[in-house]
């Protein structure tokens, strides 16, 4: 095997193959920190990289191994991951995608990390972030801009761009990420890849409390359905005093995903929509992904309809509470770039009382919108309204014009944030510009398992997982290719 077929295997294939003996911990770490130095200058995926402290662990386990029963150790046992940079890790970095505060070093674990870690995992490093999680590309003030691997003109997408580009690139097996607006969904979609916002409550925020009104939570990004389903996994789980949780599902989703390559599904009633109400049709290559779906749903047995909630009354609100997040993170407000200085006066300039008001709005229309899902199980739509920009493309543009660009590219995303539904962006090949394709299935809530299951199926029969070729090597010689942008 190839550092680069190594590299490109599953979390869970590397777990197995480190479970029995046959990968240490140390080999597979130094196969991804190699690729690291040798890639990333182009992606710009990682803001920081703790190799030594990587390679201490993976030492430790490794040698662990060497006594351990293997039928005790945890589920990812010396498999390599990066947490995004507005994540906190005890002991590294924690920028938020500001340049002010690279230097910022985090004194505790969120509680995702925490499970993260208690399931075997060692951390690779930070991968890059917008600033603040405020925008669907990834280019903060004072950082490299993170580009596409399947064309490095273009954006991997955001705030989880980093995420993306890295997992995507063969950086690393899978990627925590966060989604408060589309924030794993649309990096993913970027990026060819398989990306979870789950139900709301799924997965604490622990130590930390409740954040813009429950609409951001964490999730996976990977290249395979079932990668994606064990992540969330080890992700899920209540804390104590979280303000809202869900139960563990039983079974797990990770069972869950591979029993639905054994048995077929119980035909469900499919919504397809390629229009995002009131904003507008998809562009065309995102159309035609969407009813590539369709088709094989039906094929496959499910009850197939047009159909989408309107989300006039939710945009509102739901721009007052995002907005509210630039404020909430306690930054000078000279030390941000100028759109979230633009966004930072418009919630500075509202009172409390108007985010109250905002907040139950939200809800009403929430609760609209989760209505829809009395007559239907999934529905199909775009995860963004047009294909991916190029790195820099609205970086001259006024504030305004730049936030209204971004509403009507990520509209099909925020509705479920809003809703606590679970939603997962799922790849569907390349598109005639030789980027990724893609849609997202939206479940009713907490039924993460439904989703996962039809994602796992289509995966198997018509969207097998696909790798930039400028990151897959020369494929004889085990020699790996350097990056290009390809035209």
């Amino acid at each position: 095997m190839t550092a680069t077929d190594l590299a490109f295997n599953s979390a869970m294939t590397q777990a197995h193959l480190i479970r029995t003996g046959q990968l240490s911990p140390l080999d597979l770490v130094q196969t991804y920190l190699d690729r690291i130095q040798q890639y990333d200058s182009q992606l710009g995926s990682f803001v920081s990289v703790c190799a030594d402290p990587a390679i201490a662990d993976a030492k430790a386990k490794t040698d662990w191994l060497t006594t351990a029963d293997p039928a005790t150790l945890p589920p990812f046992f010396g498999v390599p991951i990066p947490i995004k940079d507005l994540h906190a890790v005890a002991g590294l970095p924690c920028s938020l995608g500001v340049a002010a505060l690279k230097e910022t070093i985090a004194a505790y674990d969120e509680g995702g990390v925490s499970r993260i870690k208690q399931a075997g995992f060692i951390i690779l490093g930070k991968t890059a972030t917008s600033e603040l999680g405020s925008f669907p590309y990834t280019e903060p003030p004072g950082f490299a801009p993170t580009r596409n691997p399947w064309h490095l003109d273009y954006t991997a997408g955001g705030s989880s761009g980093g995420a993306a580009a890295a997992v995507a690139a063969g950086l690393c097996p899978v990627a925590q990420g966060s989604d408060g607006g589309g924030s794993i969904r649309g990096p993913a979609h970027c990026c060819g890849l398989v990306g979870i916002k789950p139900s709301r409550g799924r997965i604490t925020h622990a130590p930390l409390g409740d954040y813009l009104s429950g609409i951001t939570i964490q999730g996976p990004l990977a290249r395979t359905v079932a990668d994606a389903a064990a992540l969330l996994d080890v992700l899920s789980g209540y804390t104590l005093g979280d303000p809202y949780w869900l139960p563990d599902p039983e079974p797990s989703f990770l069972t869950q995903a591979q029993r639905a390559l054994e048995m077929p599904i119980a035909p469900l009633r499919i919504g397809v929509s390629t229009t995002i109400p009131p904003i507008g049709e998809a562009d065309p290559a995102c159309q035609q992904a969407v009813r590539s779906v369709a088709a094989h749903l039906e094929a496959m047995g499910h009850y197939v309809e047009e159909g989408c909630p309107d989300f006039t009354a939710m945009i509102d609100p739901f721009i007052q509470v995002w907005q509210t997040g630039v404020v909430a993170a306690g930054v000078p407000v000279a030390a941000l770039s100028p759109v979230n200085q633009w966004l930072f006066d418009q919630a500075n300039a509202r009172s409390a009382a108007d985010y109250l008001q905002a907040v139950g709005q939200l809800q009403v229309a929430a609760r609209q919108i989760v209505a829809f899902f009395s007559t239907v199980d999934v529905l199909v739509l775009p995860v963004f309204r047009h294909p991916q920009i190029r790195v820099g493309e609205w970086a001259d543009l006024a504030p305004e014009a730049v936030f209204e660009r971004i509403v009507n590219w990520v509209s099909p995303c925020p509705p479920w944030n809003a809703t606590g539904q679970p939603a997962i962006a799922l790849p569907t090949g390349l598109g005639a510009n030789g980027l990724p394709t893609g849609v997202q299935l939206v479940g009713r809530p907490a039924a993460e398992a439904t989703l996962i299951a039809l994602a796992a199926q289509l995966e198997a029969l018509h969207y097998p997982p696909q790798h930039p070729p400028a990151f897959v090597g020369t494929g004889g010689s085990g020699e790996d290719a350097g990056p290009r942008s390809p035209h």
